[in-house]
């Protein structure tokens, strides 16, 4: 595959077209409130920027998405989506986080980073795509919902919309290099059981001393199999609570929760098999369903990003790829770092670059 020059060096007009689209975009959607399961105003104005451009757009839910002009439904499907949603600004903020303002070369407002920029960014690039003939890949951009909450009616309940889908792009902040890998998280409810007494007479069984040796296997046990990609699978006690607020009963009941970050060389299945057999407490996974994910290093979209000069590597968090049962490469403008930060912010450098990214990218494939 040839090398390319930089996009912006060669199509300088078009670039700073598209840059100026998705930063007007971008500031509109910040300026919306749009937490989680609460999306309904910034998918209308997703599905009125599309309808600006004559595309046919359409909607499920607070799902937004659409085609390329000559979708070909004997070709294989690209999937570039990103979310919409936005967690709460946390009372850090110094700056109101529903006012889009630039300053020093930085766009604030609360989404603008996660994942406000690469989904403006896909769109624009989406818009470079769509009326081209002869493409090997149909293309489909999709803006979903309940990203941030890992919600039932976001992308999950979306692919059943869009057909079959062969790979996909998944943007989220990683300063455009390519996270190959993702951990897995599953969430675990665990429960200590005691007897209640009163503290005076040292009656009753402590749930709370129970509960503590079983988080003291949690903090101190390590799965054998560590990945290249993404490390150790990870335990963290995150929350724990007894039945009662009383300081003077021995509370009967314990309970906590695990955040339980899985890498790619264990199912769900195997890592709580192995809690069950090593706790004397109940412990329940919420669910099975965000599970680790990775994506061949010899896929055609990692090896247009290597000649590209992008580095891969493997990402602790968790994101909408790991609904997806299709290759997928989450990659995008932004610093992960950032997220869910107080006066959250991305460069405009940042969103620029990913615009041209993206196509270079796209154009190595497509």
């Amino acid at each position: 595959m040839e090398k390319k020059e930089p996009l912006s060096a060669m199509n300088p007009e078009i670039i700073n077209t598209l840059y100026n689209e998705a930063i007007g975009l971008l500031k509109r959607l910040i300026a919306t409130p749009s937490f989680s399961r609460e999306e309904d105003k910034t998918s209308e104005i997703l599905e009125h920027f599309f309808k600006e451009k004559n595309i046919p757009v359409q909607k499920h839910l607070y799902n937004v998405w659409a085609r390329n002009k000559y979708f070909d439904e004997s070709k294989p499907t690209l999937l570039l989506n990103s979310h919409h949603d936005t967690v709460k600004p946390n009372s850090q903020y110094t700056k109101d986080p529903f006012k889009p303002v630039i300053e020093n070369g930085k766009l604030y407002g609360l989404g603008s980073n996660d994942a406000g920029g690469c989904l403006v960014s896909l769109i624009v690039a989406f818009l470079y795509f769509f009326e081209k003939e002869n493409l090997k890949y149909n293309l489909i951009l999709a803006a979903s919902a309940e990203e941030e909450t890992s919600g039932a009616n976001g992308i999950e309940v979306l692919l059943n919309q869009l057909g079959p889908i062969d790979c996909a792009i998944v943007g989220e902040p990683t300063q455009m290099q390519m996270a190959v890998a993702e951990r897995g998280l599953m969430v675990l409810d665990a429960v200590a059981k005691g007897k209640a007494g009163h503290a005076a007479r040292k009656e009753g069984d402590n749930a709370i001393y129970k509960a503590m040796k079983d988080i003291e296997w949690f903090t101190s046990y390590k799965f054998p199999k560590v990945s290249e990609l993404l490390g150790p699978v990870n335990m963290d006690v995150t929350v724990i609570e007894t039945d009662n607020k009383a300081h003077n009963v021995v509370p009967a009941q314990c309970k906590f929760v695990v955040d339980v970050r899985v890498n790619e060389l264990y199912s769900f299945e195997e890592v709580f098999s192995v809690i069950k057999e090593n706790i004397q407490g109940e412990v329940k996974a919420r669910s099975f369903r965000l599970r680790s994910t990775s994506i061949v290093l010899d896929h055609p979209l990692v090896k247009a990003g290597l000649q590209l000069g992008r580095n891969y590597y493997g990402s602790p968090t968790t994101s909408d790829k790991a609904l997806m049962f299709f290759p997928a490469l989450k990659m995008g403008p932004g610093d992960s770092g950032r997220s869910h930060s107080a006066d959250e912010y991305i460069y405009l450098d940042e969103i620029k670059e990913g615009i041209e990214l993206y196509i270079q990218l796209l154009e190595g494939v497509i």
